[in-house]
């Protein structure tokens, strides 16, 4: 199990700002935002455990044996899929979860996606190919009002996103290169999980999907814990971990490395998305720690707390625009440690526009950013979206080691600082700053930028 970092505390004693860099070991005092008790997972005993076979491959999967294994499965128990001598592969097409059923992948064990795109047709022959609206394909997981669910193990569970689609010349990434210039991809995702309440996702590799690797929706309470996420910078559209329209949920204790949101809070029309905890993380390139872009149905209630970013494009982005935007408040971060990033910190209520209705408008307000160290160049935007709709952001002791490398822009803004330090200049068309600060102690970032664990693919 990883540890959590220690969080540097703004109380802790005072020092002049030139006296930096000293490390401060005491803990965080934020509460958890889910409210659901959360404590490590443990992996069901096995009510089936399947070998790995030889002549498993496009032309003979899995599915049907691991779906049988599933679907006879107890409430409580898992089917683990387990290595044989000098075989450690399974190959499968869509699989359908079911209730308090967990897939359990063994140490040494991969579960390959197929690269068959006839296999994930929601309708026959769309998946694998460009449309105007995309979402043509089933997962390679999929739970629908599946509660107390999981999937867990050490082992891999790999879309195969950058090998050729069956039929084809080219990739999954490769298709989804190809709807920039028009139209949406229709990829499958490695889990699509809607209304799956109490759903726990432990320990497993997520790597290379076609898409997002685990889209989470409609659902109460899910856990993401010790989870490595990885696929390339340039593997368009690969989110980590998508929470949207949901309660009670923490993702804890992971490793996210990805060509798009490592973690993307999504808050679309329908319920709110409310008590969120993102805590003791460690993200890679990407696009960051999102919320939005949808953000009508309204988000609140959200905790990320001991992260660190190293070398993303960005790094704390809130996102919307007015065909999409909504009320986002009661947002924290703390604890964080971002280095190499492009963006440090985004609030952008003109995220790109996709051509619908321009009267949902965006409002970021109640939103504080403290006990964090920005190391590097990059530009911080605090972009409000008009008069009525300001952003409202405190700074507490966040401190840019060069502050003179960080380009800033803010508009439509009400920026408060204090009692710790912000020594970064902001200013812009109806920007109003309030609050002073006194010398604190910055937080230390020292040992906070791991490596990613293991191999990379």
């Amino acid at each position: 199990m990883l540890s959590p970092t220690p969080i540097a505390d703004n109380r802790s004693m005072r020092l002049p700002l030139a006296a930096v860099f000293i490390l401060c070991l005491i803990p965080a005092i934020a509460p958890a935002q889910d409210t659901k008790s959360v404590k490590e997972p443990s992996f069901p005993a096995p009510c089936a455990s399947l070998n790995a076979v030889a002549g498993a491959g496009e032309a003979q999967p899995d599915t049907l044996r691991i779906q049988r294994a599933l679907d006879a499965c107890s409430p409580g128990k898992a089917v683990r899929l387990e290595a044989s001598v000098g075989h450690a592969v399974f190959l499968s097409g869509p699989l359908q979860l079911r209730k308090g059923v967990t897939l359990l992948v063994d140490s040494g064990v991969t579960l390959l996606a197929s690269r068959n795109p006839r296999f994930y047709d929601r309708q026959p022959g769309v998946c694998g190919t460009i449309t105007e609206k995309g979402h043509g394909c089933l997962a390679l997981i999929n739970g629908d009002g599946v509660s107390d669910a999981g999937v867990m193990g050490d082992g891999v569970i790999d879309g195969q996103g950058g090998e050729p689609i069956l039929g084809q010349t080219g990739s999954w990434w490769d298709l989804a290169e190809q709807a920039r210039k028009g139209g949406s991809q229709n990829n499958p995702r490695l889990l699509i999980l809607n209304r799956c309440d109490n759903f726990t996702l432990y320990r497993i590799t997520l790597r290379n999907s076609p898409n997002f690797h685990v889209s989470y929706s409609a659902g109460n309470g899910l856990t993401v814990w010790g989870v490595k996420v990885w696929s390339p910078q340039k593997a368009r559209n690969t989110d980590g971990i998508d929470p949207g329209n949901s309660t009670n949920v923490t993702i804890t204790r992971n490793f996210i490395h990805t060509g798009d949101d490592q973690v993307a809070i999504k808050a679309g029309k329908g319920a709110p998305t409310t008590n969120i905890t993102v805590s003791d993380n460690h993200f890679y390139t990407g696009h960051g720690m999102s919320i939005g872009s949808e953000t009508d149905g309204g988000a609140s209630r959200i905790l990320v707390t001991n992260l660190s970013i190293d070398g993303a494009d960005n790094g704390l982005r809130i996102k919307s625009n007015s065909s999409r935007g909504g009320l986002v408040q009661d947002v924290v971060y703390d604890g964080v440690c971002i280095r190499a990033t492009k963006n440090p910190i985004l609030m952008d209520t003109n995220y790109s526009y996709f051509g619908e209705a321009r009267d949902k408008l965006p409002e970021f307000r109640d939103v504080v950013v403290r006990n964090t160290r920005i190391e590097g160049g990059g530009k911080v935007s605090l972009n409000g979206f008009d008069g009525t709709h300001r952003l409202a952001i405190r700074f507490d002791n966040v401190v840019f080691n060069d502050s003179a490398a960080i380009k800033s822009a803010a508009k439509e803004a009400d920026i408060s600082v204090g009692p710790g330090p912000f020594n970064l200049v902001v200013s812009g068309p109806n920007v109003r700053f309030d609050g002073k600060s006194a010398p604190t102690e910055p937080k230390s970032c020292v040992g906070a930028f791991p490596p990613f664990p293991g191999e990379s693919k």
